[in-house]
């Protein structure tokens, strides 16, 4: 009987704790080792490359930059060891740590660096700023946009469809830092690529390119097919009800992300929609709590803003 209660006791000891605190190496008074930069050092660059030793148990690290009134410039999550951040000329501390789903590991002590942007290029980097790398539209008119580069006297630009192979943009004088492009550029479905490097006269340096895509996909996505519940079927107050559909792909070359919207109304012409709801996938949960009759329909968006048509009403009654 001793036995049997002591095994009791050991089962409750362990629910008592989350699996996640079980297997997760606790690191919290662990700390990183910092690789670059180290005190007292200046970067020639507008941009930083943090670097630290990887830590048994960690999963992701936290870095953190400041300014050297301590305002905070950067407070950044990654998986890897080392991450590039751009930074305009000052002085900074940065401090990393350890972390995993269960535990920290303590911050590093701060670490002083300068960072210098000096007229050769050759080090520096054009940040892009806009569209984003998962930007998709449906436009053939957009506006590419970069953050100056303080020592360039002029950035190229250069933008192609990967898709066709074809140039849709290319100038190697421009001294803005934003291009548009409209109908004579984006003159298909396709993924873009856009390209920017900098120049510097005095010195005869040049960044290199840096580089994003973006996706333009002017196809509407197919209407969805209802598949449970079924027309016309009955369901039980207060049970979960499963939504399913199904939609074929669309003719486009370019399958933007989809995503879906689904409507529950209290008629068949959908005059009075009681719920409205956006979902990633295609199914979807709801318990119904008032008896009566239902429709539901459901329609497909995708990342570029395409809209397609609903599906039909499916009627649902619940007792």
């Amino acid at each position: 009987m001793k036995i049997i209660n002591k095994l009791i006791l050991i089962g409750l000891i362990a629910i008592s704790f989350s699996c996640e605190d079980i297997l997760e190496e606790d690191i919290t008074n662990d700390i990183v080792q910092i690789v670059y930069p180290t005190e007292g050092i200046t970067i020639e660059s507008n941009v930083a490359t943090f670097q630290w030793n990887h830590l048994d148990g960690a999963d992701d690290y936290r870095v953190q930059i400041y300014t050297g009134n301590q305002f905070q410039v950067f407070d950044t999550l990654v998986n890897t060891n080392t991450v590039t951040l751009p930074l305009i000329q000052g002085t900074y501390q940065w401090r990393v740590r350890g972390e995993n789903s269960a535990y920290e590991s303590t911050y590093t002590f701060p670490i002083t660096f300068d960072v210098n942007e000096s007229e050769d290029l050759t080090n520096q980097l054009v940040i892009l700023s806009a569209p984003s790398s998962t930007f998709a539209t449906n436009q053939n008119s957009i506006t590419l946009s970069w953050e100056t580069l303080t020592a360039a006297d002029y950035y190229e630009v250069l933008v192609t469809n990967t898709t066709s192979g074809n140039i849709a943009f290319t100038d190697n004088n421009v001294t803005a830092t934003n291009i548009t492009l409209n109908s004579s550029n984006i003159t298909g479905d396709g993924q873009y690529s856009w390209k920017v490097k900098a120049y510097n006269n005095t010195t005869s340096t040049e960044t290199q390119f840096s580089t994003r895509n973006f996706l333009v996909d002017t196809v509407v996505p197919n209407q969805p097919q209802n598949n449970q519940p079924a027309n016309n079927t009955s369901q039980t107050i207060n049970q979960t009800v499963s939504f399913s559909w199904t939609i074929p792909l669309d003719s486009g070359i370019i399958q933007s992300a989809i995503s879906y919207e689904i409507q529950i109304a209290s008629d068949i012409n959908f005059t009075t929609i009681i719920q409205s709801s956006p979902v990633s996938v295609t199914s979807f949960q709801q318990s119904f709590t008032a008896a009566g009759i239902y429709y539901w329909r459901v329609r497909a968006k995708d990342a570029a803003l395409n809209t397609g048509a609903y599906s039909s009403g499916y009627k649902l009654t619940i007792n």
